[in-house]
């Protein structure tokens, strides 16, 4: 399947891929994240059991500090 990141579109390897394997695989690790698949926000309490789906469209920010 394939899916889009921040703008990238990816191939995603394996049929029952997690939200959290998925950003996992891609580096997106640590705090200060969120991500809104197709313009909905998915609470990272969810992250481990959110199913991705083919086509969905991924937005992920990180919050940077700074003045």
């Amino acid at each position: 399947m394939e899916v889009d990141i921040n703008g990238r579109r990816i191939a995603v390897d394996g049929d029952h891929v997690t939200l959290e394997e998925l950003l996992t695989r891609e580096g997106f690790t640590g705090v200060g994240q969120a991500v809104a698949v197709n313009n909905c926000v998915v609470p990272r309490g969810d992250w481990n059991s959110f199913a991705i789906a083919d086509g969905m469209k991924l937005t992920v920010i990180r919050a940077v500090c700074g003045g």
